[in-house]
């Protein structure tokens, strides 16, 4: 494998860097740069910018609307949008249910729904995880018994991220009860301003609404809106998978928090102290052998091979690289991590310097414990890392 970019791919580097710093909003990568509360309309105004330009599906072939990048291509987007300070794109839509859509949906099903992604005028959810069918999403309970040409879908779905903001919501539903569990399993796609649809907030321990519960109660769906054939939404799903645990990988966005963790190390005269900077040491190794693994994969991809099935491996680095990151960064603030003021999440807040034990007025600060807690959840979400450790046992060891 050539680590080296080809003078093209270089060239391409240039362009795309050039791109995002004048299209990126100046107060939008504030934000991301100082971990600063993102909201709807932040997400969306980015989305918008690259729908606009034909990138929000930065991942589509052409023929669905996309650039039709190939792998080397859709990283190098993917990096430079990270180190500029972009928003990472919420994946549910582009990411996640478009691919689905464009390799078992119908010609109807592409020209209905594609375009709204695309765009970034439809905002999408996942409704895979229930109470009880977490990583065994095999167990799903939520029915969806068809009554002519609808569904009527009944149950609950939670965890769902963002899904305050949800327009459509992809949903693992049962429809066959008398198979094994992974057979009777549809992949069907949910309106959610149909009469029936309630969406409940589960606030963080942060104060922050960012997942959800989503209940369905009698929900009538047009049959139309199932993806592929019944009972084969199990096959759908792991396809989908594949997708969400490298996503969660995320190694780009862990190389520019790396150097937040820098910044903030040096403002806390830390960097200094030989075993600390030790642990960003290893810490960046980490970086770099993740970051490895995912040009591995796409060298393979790229190279017309079968790509490595690393997609468990990928997550579960990549959720402990997460961890480790937001860790240092609260232990090189030492006690100044502490506090935490809800208001200081915000962009432009002007608080007394004192306010709430900031030494110094370093409302920088605010964020840093809660993001600490609120990333335990990367082990956990996309599958735990313990079932991903055995599923990559079985699958590569044998």
């Amino acid at each position: 494998m050539d680590l080296n970019f080809t003078p093209e791919q270089e060239a391409f580097r240039q362009d795309v860097r050039a791109w995002v710093r004048a299209n990126l909003p100046e107060d939008i990568a504030h934000k991301v740069h100082n971990a600063l509360r993102l909201n709807k309309s932040d997400q969306q105004r980015w989305a918008r910018i690259l729908g606009a330009k034909g990138w929000h599906g930065y991942g589509w072939p052409k023929e669905f609307g996309g650039p039709g990048w190939d792998a080397i291509q859709r990283h190098i987007f993917e990096e430079e949008c990270a180190m500029a300070g972009a928003p990472r794109i919420v994946p549910f839509g582009p990411v996640m249910v478009a691919p689905v859509i464009m390799a078992f949906g119908s010609p109807e099903q592409h020209r209905r729904f594609l375009p709204g992604i695309m765009s970034g005028e439809v905002w999408w959810s996942q409704g895979y995880s229930e109470p009880g069918s977490g990583s065994d999403l095999a167990s799903v309970k939520t029915r969806a018994e068809r009554q002519g040409d609808k569904y009527i879908v009944n149950g609950q779905k939670t965890w769902t991220t963002l899904g305050q903001h949800g327009d459509w919501i992809f949903c693992l539903v049962r429809t066959n009860t008398e198979c094994k569990p992974q057979a009777g399993i549809s992949f069907l796609l949910i309106d959610m301003t149909s009469p029936g649809v309630t969406v409940r907030p589960i606030i963080t321990l942060d104060g922050e609404h960012e997942v959800n519960e989503v209940f369905f109660d009698n929900v009538e769906v047009p049959v139309d809106n199932l993806v592929g054939q019944e009972n084969q939404g199990w096959t759908y799903a792991k396809y989908l998978l594949a997708h969400e645990r490298t996503n969660i990988a995320d190694v780009n966005r862990a190389k520019r928090e790396l150097e937040r963790l820098k910044r903030i190390a040096k403002a806390e005269g830390v960097y200094e102290d030989l075993r600390f900077r030790d642990q960003i040491a290893l810490l960046e190794v980490d970086i770099v052998a993740l970051e490895m693994m995912v040009l591995r994969v796409l060298s393979a991809e790229q190279g017309g091979k079968k790509s490595l099935d690393v997609a468990g491996l990928l997550k579960i680095r990549g959720s402990e690289i997460q961890q480790r990151y937001t860790e240092l960064m609260m232990l090189a603030a030492g006690p100044g991590a502490l506090p935490f003021l809800h208001e200081a999440m915000d962009a432009g807040w002007q608080g007394d310097q004192f306010a709430g034990g900031f030494p110094g007025g370093r409302v920088q600060l605010a964020p840093l414990a809660s993001n600490y807690f609120n990333y335990r959840k990367t082990s956990i979400y996309g599958g735990s890392n313990e079932v991903q450790r055995n599923i990559v046992a079985q699958t590569l060891l044998g």
